[in-house]
């Protein structure tokens, strides 16, 4: 499953992920990834959430992320849940269509099992047709 928070730069999306993620940890037993585009926000998750810095790996165009998330997925039996935050600029998508990486997201989803939350920097009214019903959170 793909659900996403979406809300324009400054909403608070971001504290809103660290809340879910942080309660999820609590909750769920396999393991827990968040994608962020610094370490900026590694204290504030729990410590059993492994933070990694996209930024630090060079991926150019969403195809690569798409690549990248599959590289993390093959690395962790145990992975149920994967946090995106500051998707458009990790996934290399500001100002291109999301829809195409979302169904990758999903068809990887139903494939592996892997639940995707994604942080999004769009208003609802901005997001594709077929992306309003991921919405798990609209600020």
């Amino acid at each position: 499953m793909v659900q996403l928070i979406v809300g324009n730069k400054g909403k608070g999306k971001t504290k809103q992920l660290l809340d879910k993620v942080n309660n999820e940890i609590k909750e769920i037993s396999g393991n827990i990834v968040y994608l962020d585009k610094s370490t900026k926000h590694m204290y504030e998750l729990n410590n059993k959430v492994r933070l990694i810095d996209v930024s630090q790996y060079m991926i150019e165009n969403d195809s690569e992320f798409i690549g990248f998330v599959c590289g993390v997925i093959s690395q962790d039996h145990d992975l149920q849940q994967m946090y995106f935050d500051s998707f458009l600029k990790i996934a290399c998508l500001d100002g291109q269509d999301i829809t195409a990486a979302v169904e990758k997201l999903e068809a990887l989803s139903k494939k592996f099992g892997v639940d995707f939350i994604l942080s999004i920097s769009m208003d609802e009214s901005e997001l594709p047709a077929g992306m309003k019903e991921k919405i798990l959170i609209s600020l």
